[in-house]
């Protein structure tokens, strides 16, 4: 079993021989297990290590695991984690009061390996069916509204072929989002955003976000003024730093202006990855110096133009592709999305980056991985 697939348990227990003993039973069955020796190393632990659940003794010293329970339930980020009380406390009155502080389960000491083993693997599994049905409800939901934050469709613009490529982590909707939007018969706007987070949480403001920029567009095409990149973002980070609800999430913006009768491209970030154009058998990197949204009304978003020729491409990612990592934990990062771009196999471009990124990560990503292909024919 992959080490980041292990579900984490952390275990607080103060006599070592135990301690031993419980963590070799639990990383015997597959567990990744930390220990701590009390309730407040245990508690400093839990920020850190994040377990899927937590195993505590009752009577240790400095922090006892009633404390250590409390400290768990006024901390909203941590109280939801399972917790278990471990004791040599066998009387009613003892193990009622164990559960006056909402826990999920009692475990004395004593108790074979094999009981042990199958009432935390059903304590996990009745966790693990508990948050997917939140997260299909949420899901069914975002159904219902339609707010889809990824086209199903790739835009038809002639004279260029435009693919990409999205991966949710964990397959659940989080906070990168894609739009293209058809400005007129000649332009085409290519939109790339990544809201910090994961999951339905990050999707939320994905949503807001992917609106924003939808109405700074249809602002901007009401004035005379020829539409760019930047003033599209200058919009967007003006909305974003009026509305309190989404002014202090991190967010990155690209945004590209496709002219096919120029044969050029006209682009601008904020706070995002480099766009990367290859162009006979070279790739230039080019870097936005954008600020992140939102944070101040000064920020100033500077346009960029590159002329096309016939076979140029030009590839547009967030994150989670160049923080991708290999078998030894080395990431892609922007050399070897380059050596990617750059060896051409066969089939479309969109397929060959998706067989060589998926090769180098074994399928594994610790975020939304989301690229967007843009190939002049």
């Amino acid at each position: 079993m992959e080490e980041t697939s292990k579900p984490k348990i952390l275990l607080v227990e103060d006599e070592q021989n135990i301690a031993r003993l419980f963590k070799f039973n639990l990383t015997k069955a597959g567990y990744q297990v930390e220990h701590a020796s009390d309730g407040e190393e245990g508690f400093e632990k839990v920020k850190s290590f994040k377990p899927d659940l937590i195993i505590s003794d009752i009577m240790m010293p400095k922090v006892d695991g009633f404390e250590f329970r409390k400290m768990l339930v006024s901390d909203e980020k941590l109280k939801s984690i399972p917790f278990i009380f471990l004791t040599a406390k066998t009387s009613e009155e003892d193990i009622l009061q164990g559960y006056n502080y909402d826990i999920q389960e009692y475990i004395v000491k004593t108790s074979s390996p094999k009981i042990i083993l199958a009432k935390l693997k059903a304590i996990l599994k009745s966790s693990e069916d508990q948050k997917n049905r939140g997260e299909m409800e949420v899901q069914a939901a975002a159904e219902t509204l339609g707010a889809t934050v990824v086209p199903e469709k790739f835009p038809v613009f002639k004279g260029y072929t435009i693919e990409h490529w999205h991966v949710p982590f964990k397959k659940v909707p989080g906070g990168d989002f894609i739009d293209y939007v058809q400005i007129d018969d000649d332009n085409l706007a290519v939109v790339l955003g990544d809201v910090m987070g994961k999951k339905w949480g990050a999707w939320y403001f994905a949503v807001a976000y992917a609106g924003y920029v939808r109405s700074a567009i249809r602002f901007a095409l009401q004035s005379k003024e020829e539409l760019t990149a930047s003033k599209i973002v200058h919009r967007v980070n003006e909305s974003v730093y009026f509305d309190e609800r989404i002014s202090e999430v991190f967010i990155t913006l690209s945004i590209i202006i496709i002219n096919k009768k120029k044969n050029k491209i006209n682009y601008c970030g904020a706070g995002d990855l480099p766009i990367f154009h290859f162009s006979n058998g070279s790739v230039k990197v080019i870097k936005s110096k954008g600020l992140l949204l939102g944070f101040s009304m000064e920020n100033k978003y500077v346009d960029e133009e590159i002329q096309l020729s016939k076979e140029d491409e030009v590839y547009m990612l967030t994150d989670g592709i160049l923080e991708s990592r290999d078998y030894n934990g080395i990431p892609i990062e922007s050399l070897g999305f380059i050596k990617i771009i750059q060896e051409k196999g066969e089939g479309d471009i969109l397929s060959n980056i998706k067989s060589k990124v998926m090769n180098i990560t074994e399928g594994h990503f610790d975020d939304d991985v989301s690229v967007i292909c843009i190939k002049v024919n």
